[in-house]
C-alpha cells in the first residue's frame, strides 16, 4: 500500500533528532555501504523526524574519461534512481536552464516557495514541479574540501511548503552530507582511475594494499599479445591528432571485446596490447573464450580498415603459461603487470605472425584446447629459446604477404 510522505511523519521535528542524523553522517554513515543507501537512509531519517520530503536528488561529479557525474534521486517507498551524465550535458538547455547550473556557478543556495502565488518562476523545471503539486524547492551546494561544488535538491508537497524549522533541519545536515559524499566520491574516483589505467583486477589489488615493490604472485593464464601492422607507414602519412584518433579507434576494436570475454587488459605498448585470461581450472573453456575474442577483434579491425584505415592489419599471439603478476619497478614508481618466459614467448610468436603474414598465431599449448580451429605451420626457431617451437595458425585464415 502506498502512502503520501505527509502521512508517514512521526510527529513534530526535534533538534535532538536532527543532531542524531548529523552525528550518523559525521560517523561516516557506516550502516549504508553504498551511496544510494546513504541517500535512502538519510531521507528516511529526515522524514521520520518530521521533514516532509517528496523528492531529493544529489548530483556528484566524478573523474571518469566518459562520464561527467552521477545523479541519485530518492522518492518515498521507491528504490533510489541512479543515472550518469556525459560531458555534453553541460551544453544542453536541460542543464543551462536549470537551477542546478546557477548553484554550480555561484555556490549559493536557491529556494523557491512554489506554494506562494507570487513565487518567481525563473526556471522551466519550477513550473513542472508546481504542476506536480510541489510546494517548495530548495537547491543547496555541497562544498568539497578541494573547492569543488556538488549539489542536493529537496522538494515537498506539504501545504504551504517547508517551515523555517524544517529548512533549518535540512541545512543542518548539508555539511556532514558533503563530507560523506566527498569520501565516497574520492573512493569511487580512485577505483575508476585504477580501472582506467591499470585494469579492474589490478586496481582492486592496489586498493586492497598490494602496493609494495616485489609484491607478486604466480598465476596461470592465457596470454594475449597483439600489435598493429602498418602503423609506421600510417604514422608517416597522418597528422598527429588524426593518428591518435585512429589509434584509439583501433583499440576500441579490441578492448571492449577482451573485457567482455573475461580478460584483464594490462598494458598498452605503443600500438601493442597485453592482456591475460586468468585460468582457475578449465583451460579449454578459457582458451575458447580467448579465441572467440580474437576472431571478433579480427573482424572489427577488418571493418575499421575498410572504413578508415586502408592497409591496417592485426597481429595476435595466443599462449598459455605461468606468469608473475604484481608490482615491478623502481622506488615509488611501479607498474602492475606480468612478466615471465611465457610472456616473452608470446612476444616472439607475435613477431613471427608479421613475418608469416598471419593475423593470429598460437602456441601448441594453446592450440591443443581448440581442436579444429588451428593448423600446424611448422617448427620455428624463436629468439631466446634454444629449441625449435611448433607454431599454429588459424585453419581458415589466408596469409597476407
Amino acid at each position: 500500500m502506498s502512502h503520501d510522505v505527509e502521512t508517514i511523519n512521526s510527529g513534530p521535528m526535534r533538534d535532538t533528532d536532527i543532531r542524531a542524523i548529523a552525528d550518523w553522517l559525521i560517523d561516516g554513515a557506516r550502516s549504508a555501504p553504498l551511496p544510494q543507501q546513504v541517500l535512502s537512509q538519510l531521507c528516511e531519517r529526515l522524514v521520520a523526524c518530521g521533514i516532509p520530503l517528496w523528492r531529493v536528488a544529489v548530483f556528484v561529479n566524478t573523474l571518469h574519461p566518459q562520464i561527467l557525474g552521477r545523479r541519485f534521486i530518492w522518492r518515498p517507498e521507491a528504490d533510489v534512481e541512479i543515472s550518469e551524465g556525459g560531458f555534453g550535458l553541460l551544453d544542453t538547455p536541460e542543464f543551462l536552464e536549470n537551477p542546478v547550473a546557477r548553484v554550480y556557478a555561484t555556490g549559493r543556495a536557491i529556494r523557491r516557495r512554489l506554494a506562494d502565488p507570487d513565487c518567481t518562476i525563473d526556471f522551466p523545471i519550477l513550473q513542472e514541479l508546481r504542476a506536480q503539486g510541489v510546494t517548495d524547492y530548495l537547491a543547496s551546494p555541497l562544498f568539497f574540501t578541494d573547492g569543488s561544488i556538488q549539489l542536493v535538491t529537496c522538494t515537498t508537497r506539504q501545504p504551504g511548503g517547508f517551515t523555517d524549522a524544517q529548512i533549518a533541519g535540512i541545512e543542518a545536515v548539508i555539511t556532514p552530507l558533503a563530507r560523506v559524499a566527498e569520501i565516497r566520491a574520492w573512493r569511487r574516483t580512485a577505483s575508476t582511475l585504477l580501472d582506467t589505467y591499470v585494469g579492474h583486477d589490478a586496481g582492486e589489488r592496489i586498493l586492497a594494499g598490494r602496493i609494495r615493490r616485489g609484491d607478486i604472485e604466480e598465476i596461470h593464464a592465457a596470454i594475449w599479445l597483439s600489435d598493429m601492422r602498418g602503423f609506421t607507414a600510417l604514422s608517416d602519412r597522418q597528422p598527429p591528432r588524426v593518428l591518435i584518433d585512429l589509434l584509439n579507434r583501433y583499440f576500441d576494436c579490441q578492448v571492449p571485446v577482451i573485457l567482455e570475454h573475461g580478460a584483464e587488459v594490462l598494458k598498452f605498448m605503443g600500438d601493442g596490447l597485453l592482456a591475460i585470461f586468468t585460468i582457475a581450472g578449465d583451460e579449454p573453456e578459457v582458451c575458447k573464450r580467448a579465441l572467440a575474442a580474437a576472431r571478433l577483434t579480427q573482424a572489427n579491425v577488418a571493418a575499421l580498415a575498410s572504413e578508415a584505415m586502408p592497409g591496417l592489419r592485426f597481429g595476435l599471439a595466443l599462449h598459455i603459461g605461468d606468469v608473475l603478476y604484481g608490482n615491478i619497478g623502481s622506488g615509488n614508481r611501479l607498474d602492475f603487470t606480468c612478466i615471465g618466459p611465457a610472456v616473452n614467448f608470446a612476444q616472439r610468436i607475435e613477431k613471427l605472425a608479421g613475418e608469416l603474414g598471419r593475423g593470429v598465431l598460437a602456441s601448441g599449448e594453446f592450440a591443443e584446447h581448440c581442436r579444429g580451429e588451428f593448423t600446424a605451420l611448422g617448427e620455428f626457431t624463436l629468439a631466446g629459446f634454444s629449441a625449435a617451437q611448433q607454431i599454429f595458425g588459424l585453419e581458415d585464415e589466408i596469409p597476407v604477404r
